[in-house]
């Protein structure tokens, strides 16, 4: 059971998975946005000394990435927008036209999981005369017709997770001076890893360790890939 103010209405098992849900792939945005500035950066401080370059370089892999993160996903929710709002429209469609139909359809949906049937027919009445779509659409399709996820927040959020992310080792590399600059952003970048990995593991319930050694350990990979790449286009350079 969910605790709730007394004055506020209970929230549903479904309303906190999907916040929950939100929360994660927030949480995995920032955790793109570290990994994938982070990359770039040492990369470009393997093949140059140059601070302009390495500012205009991370600023550019920033940007980029946040836009291409908010606009994947605003394609992604968006689809998934059109998906739900077609299922609802079939679902308005037969209420208006089978009624009894879909009476007997919702009792049966809710005598298999385990009401009598006098009781399924019971619920699915007053259900039905309280609000007939939103009942049919939550005991059918697992829709509530008034919180679907809107294409706008959905990039706007995934925007601002991975800028959030990508910040941190932008700053790590450019604020250190130059000898310092490698080992502070790897510093910042594990350090960051460490938080988003144990995160998203609590909200999985996944257990923490394994998850954060293997989120860390995939960042370490990706910075080494790239900063030997960036050292090996230095020096043909």
């Amino acid at each position: 059971m969910v605790d709730t103010h007394p004055d506020e209405p209970a929230l549903h098992v479904s309303d906190v998975d999907a916040r929950l849900n939100r929360l994660r792939a927030g949480v995995l945005g920032a955790n793109d946005g570290v990994v994938s500035v982070a990359g770039v950066v040492l990369g470009v401080v393997a093949a140059t000394e140059h601070a302009g370059a390495l500012a205009a370089a991370g600023v550019a892999a920033l940007v980029a990435g946040a836009l291409s993160m908010g606009t994947g996903e605003y394609v992604s929710v968006s689809t998934q927008s059109d998906t739900q709002r077609a299922l609802l429209a079939k679902e308005r469609w037969e209420l208006e036209r089978m009624p009894e139909e879909e009476l007997a359809e919702l009792t049966a949906i809710y005598e298999a999981k385990g009401l009598s049937p006098q009781l399924a027919r019971q619920v699915a009445v007053e259900l039905t005369e309280h609000d007939a779509l939103a009942a049919h659409a939550e005991a059918e399709l697992g829709l509530d017709p008034e919180e679907l996820t809107s294409p706008w927040q959905a990039a706007a959020a995934s925007v601002l997770a991975f800028t959030l992310g990508g910040v941190l080792p932008l700053l790590a590399v450019l604020l250190p001076p130059q000898p310092a600059r490698v080992a502070v952003c790897v510093a910042a970048v594990v350090l960051a890893l460490l938080v988003t990995g144990a995160v998203s593991a609590r909200l999985g319930g996944a257990p923490v360790p394994r998850a954060v050694a293997r989120n860390v350990g995939g960042g370490l990979l990706a910075m080494a890939v790239t900063y030997g790449i960036g050292h090996l286009v230095g020096v043909a350079l």
